[in-house]
């Protein structure tokens, strides 16, 4: 009977450890789904949408299938496209009329307003996500233009891919990330890919299964040895010989032992008794073990909280528009800039430097060009430092053109001073151009202002959200570095501690280069806001930074009939020009940064925080 126990819990614990196994392997639901789409389209972009890339959970894995051919024009079409297959693999498909085919293809992805800007009014392809249908859909949208540039380079995207023939990817995108993919631009896109996601393969029967299968296989190598245990013992003499009498013993005095508690309830006595009781142990065990896994494997408990009910009742908080970059975006953006904008410094190239500077920090390097061309005493820009990016503060928008404000510095030298940069993105296919590098002053101290995750506004040159509207400050300061503080009606407005500014070209400055030009000649100082723009972006504390232009300009021109005049260094090289009769005029560009205060400190100071000054014109007067 011991032999038939143990050979019953053998057969259990096989089969419970095979049935384990095979609910993870033989029994187990397929762990991944795929979604294919073959279109027919001529629509130079295909647009995958956050929606149709988030149909399921997970990872996101495309093949994409290169090999187009030009077609007829597009007419607007929608429909289903897609169903599950276990073959992520496309199958192809036949063009009858072609002139042209190419097997590039480009892929890239970023936000879907991103990459719905960069599409513009092109014709494309729109994949969506179809919930009721449980597939995907597609819808060709008919525009006015049938090429696009390639999108590879961009500033805009997260991630970039290119291949020929076949390009496989794999992404982990939210909602908001759109995928967008080309051929060469003019050809129609990609016809044929797939999407596969993996899905999380539950086989809640496997465990319990394999952990009883095993526990049975115990105790039946327990009974097993039990069984031979005993049939060992059966096997000995079952009777002894008989012994002579033995002479009785004096019987011992009986002590007193107290009875136990044990004993009062009747406990067996003997062998049987010891492996009864030696079993019970291993019986609990593997009995709380089995109870154990079955309640982790079916019990689920729900306990509502406070906090779950209080926010279903509260009222939804306002969406903030997008951020223009992210943080990872922004150090991307000012790592290509400052290389391109090396490169064209090292070579004198103005175009070079157009294609990632404008406005006030395109003048003052093409001017600096101009003037190494002519001289070559004439010494190079500073470089755009590089290594760290300090602060990135985006602005909160979703159309364009719109700005960044960063700081960069090198940390292996710290002797180059930190530098801000307001990049700028005319469109969305342009890429961004930094409009001012603004050197910062030693002591400068910048406010606090919000993550990159979550931007700021860029407000208005004339906001009524500040004790004086940033245009106002930018034309007072102007004033402050012509009049000084006998002429300038706003001198107050301005903290004088740490601006090195003043000392550098303020109204004592002017006045030392007044009295040192000699009396056959005479010198005239103008200056003005610039022509470009004032940007201004709210700070945590209600305060806001200002960036803005002034131009400067002297003149220095002849008293006496006959007298000429000298021009040295930067502005002789630039004007080419070293003496005249007529006079010398030369323009120089400020860059200026301030922080203004909020509405709740109307009585502070607006702080200089750092600019950057050089010569952008210089000719003889006409």
């Amino acid at each position: 009977m011991r032999f038939i126990i143990a050979i019953v819990l053998f057969v259990v614990a096989f089969v419970g450890i095979g049935l384990g196994i095979a609910e993870r392997t033989v029994f187990a639901e397929a762990d991944r789904v795929t979604e294919s789409v073959a279109l027919d389209s001529t629509a130079p972009v295909t647009v995958i949408d956050g929606s149709a890339l988030n149909a399921f959970d997970g990872r996101q894995t495309l093949a994409i299938l290169g090999g187009v051919e030009a077609g007829p024009a597009p007419a607007p079409s929608a429909g289903p496209s897609g169903s599950p297959s276990a073959d992520p693999s496309p199958s192809p498909i036949t063009e009858t009329a072609a002139a042209t085919e190419s097997d590039a293809i480009a892929a890239v992805y970023g936000t879907t307003t991103d990459v719905l800007g960069w599409v513009g009014e092109s014709s494309y392809t729109l994949v969506t996500w179809d919930a009721e249908e449980q597939e995907l859909v597609t819808e060709e949208v008919v525009g006015s233009e049938t090429a696009v540039p390639t999108p590879i380079g961009s500033d805009l995207w997260f991630g970039e891919f290119e291949g020929s023939g076949e390009l496989g990817l794999t992404v982990n995108v939210p909602r908001d990330v759109s995928l967008l993919m080309v051929s060469d631009g003019t050809l129609p896109a990609p016809q044929e890919f797939s999407i596969t996601w993996p899905l999380e393969v539950d086989s809640p029967l496997a465990t319990p299964l394999t952990i009883a299968g095993f526990a049975a296989l115990l105790l039946g190598l327990l009974a097993l040895i039990w069984a031979l245990v005993h049939m060992r013992r059966q096997r000995g003499p079952r009777r002894k010989s008989p012994k002579g009498p033995k002479m009785p013993r004096v019987p011992k005095p009986s002590r007193y032992r107290p009875v136990k508690s044990s004993t009062l309830i009747g406990r067996p006595k003997g062998r049987r008794a010891v492996r009864r009781i030696a079993l019970l142990p291993g019986a609990l065990a593997t009995a709380l073990l089995l109870s154990a896994c079955g309640i982790g494997d079916g019990l689920s408990i729900s306990q509502p909280t406070e906090a779950a009910t209080a926010s279903s009742t509260a009222e939804p908080e306002e969406e903030l528009p997008p951020v223009a970059v992210t943080a990872r975006q922004a150090e991307r953006i000012i790592d290509r800039l400052a290389a391109t904008v090396a490169e064209a410094d090292e070579a004198a190239n103005g175009d070079l430097a157009a294609s990632r500077l404008v406005g006030p920090a395109l003048a003052l390097r093409q001017a600096n060009y101009a003037a190494r061309a002519n001289s070559a005493d004439v010494a190079a820009l500073p470089a755009i430092p590089t290594g760290s990016v300090d602060l990135v503060l985006p602005q909160q928008t979703d159309v364009w053109p719109r700005q960044v404000f960063a700081i960069v510095s090198d940390p292996e030298d710290e002797t180059v001073p930190p530098l801000a940069i307001v990049l700028t993105q005319a469109t969305a296919r342009d890429q961004y151009r930094a409009s001012h590098l603004i050197t910062l002053e030693p002591q400068a101290t910048l406010p606090e202002v919000p993550p990159a995750s979550l931007g700021t506004a860029f407000l208005g040159a004339d906001t009524p959200f500040l004790p004086v509207q940033p245009a106002t400050v930018v034309q007072s300061y102007a004033e402050v570095l012509l009049l000084g503080e006998a002429g300038a009606p706003n001198f107050a407005l301005f903290q004088a501690e740490g601006d090195s500014l003043r000392t550098q070209i303020g109204f004592e400055k002017k006045e030392e280069r007044r009295a040192a030009i000699p009396s056959t000649a005479s010198i005239d100082f103008t200056n003005g806001v610039g022509d470009a723009d004032i940007i201004t972006m709210s700070t945590l504390d209600a305060g806001a930074l200002v960036v803005g232009y002034l131009t400067e300009t002297e003149t220095v021109t002849p008293t006496q009939s006959g007298a000429t005049v000298n021009a040295s260094g930067t502005v002789a090289a630039l004007a080419n020009i070293e003496s005249s009769e007529r006079g010398i005029t030369a323009t120089y560009g400020v860059q200026v940064l301030f922080y203004v205060p909020s509405l709740e400190n109307p009585d502070d100071p607006v702080v200089l925080l750092g600019y950057t000054q050089g010569l952008v014109a210089a000719s003889e007067v006409q």
